[in-house]
């Protein structure tokens, strides 16, 4: 998952995409911010949350590569790309009860959720405070405890100003969508605040009856054996072939990829998505 900071050298650099056809942008009334959100693709309704700072173009080509078997909604996050911003802290809970509002005024009763660093952070926060409105989830480069992440990220949080993001390419790539192209510092602050935020899921996650597929670099945000406990928590990490199903959640882990480099490779994501929301998985040997 993203925890702002490492996002900065991936943003907006996904590069143009060719979509099957062309997505159909709106905005709707939740909580008090107009969000926008676009809708392409046909098949069984599924959510793409992005991560901080980012909004849907730079989410890149993992959207239209989707929607090719899914009806794609994909959101911005509150005060992100078009989405307004509001006199509220930016929480993990609050982004996931906006979610869940925004399905209610979608008329979208229960859809998969792929979520992207805070995205996959506010889709765990949807499952755990709406499991009803969840098939799967796919969770991105997450955490469900500070603790897990690496080291030298927690040692740079304290370090934070907004003065270092207001420096950064994409604080002017900010104005181009941004419903308020002066809100980028107000973003910001909260968005700091959100890396200081207590964070400590472990019971939650553990009473999960949703499956999760957990998507995780090699060199990400999270350690990997934060990424090994989550699995865990959730069932994972028994032996296969002594007669019994596998567990309903998956780990993937991708090698030689950074936290912002996860999103970049859409065909390998989606290689490790699809079989999963599909519930196909490879045979052994004695099956």
């Amino acid at each position: 998952m993203f925890r702002t900071a490492l996002i900065a050298g991936a943003l907006f650099v996904a590069g143009p995409v060719l979509a099957q056809s062309e997505p159909v942008g709106d905005r709707v009334k939740v909580n008090g911010m107009l969000m926008y959100y676009e809708v392409s693709g046909e098949g069984d309704p599924l959510i793409v949350l992005h991560g901080a700072y980012m909004n849907i173009p730079s989410m890149g080509e993992i959207i239209p590569k989707l929607a090719e078997t899914h009806k794609v909604y994909a959101l911005e996050l509150q005060g992100h790309g078009r989405t307004t911003d509001i006199d509220r802290p930016i929480t993990y809970p609050n982004l996931a009860d906006d979610v869940a509002a925004f399905m209610d005024a979608a008329g979208i009763k229960k859809a998969d959720v792929f979520g992207y660093s805070m995205g996959s952070a506010a889709g765990l926060q949807l499952a755990i405070r709406h499991p009803e409105k969840v098939n799967k989830l796919v969770a991105a480069s997450v955490a469900y405890d500070a603790e897990g992440w690496q080291p030298a990220f927690k040692e740079f949080i304290p370090q934070m100003t907004v003065e270092m993001f207001l420096a950064m390419p994409f604080a002017e790539e900010f104005r181009k969508l941004a419903a308020n192209p002066d809100g980028f510092p107000d973003l910001v602050k909260k968005l700091i605040q959100l890396e200081k935020e207590p964070m400590a899921w472990e019971a939650d996650v553990k009473a999960l009856k949703t499956p999760v597929l957990i998507v995780t670099g090699d060199a990400d945000v999270a350690t990997l054996e934060h990424s090994v406990a989550l699995f865990r928590l959730l069932g994972g990490g028994v032996m296969g072939d002594m007669g019994k199903p596998l567990p309903a959640s998956r780990l993937a882990v991708l090698p030689a990829t950074s936290h912002t480099a996860v999103i970049k490779q859409p065909q390998l994501l989606h290689a490790f998505i699809e079989p999963f929301l599909k519930g196909e998985t490879p045979k052994g040997m004695f099956e």
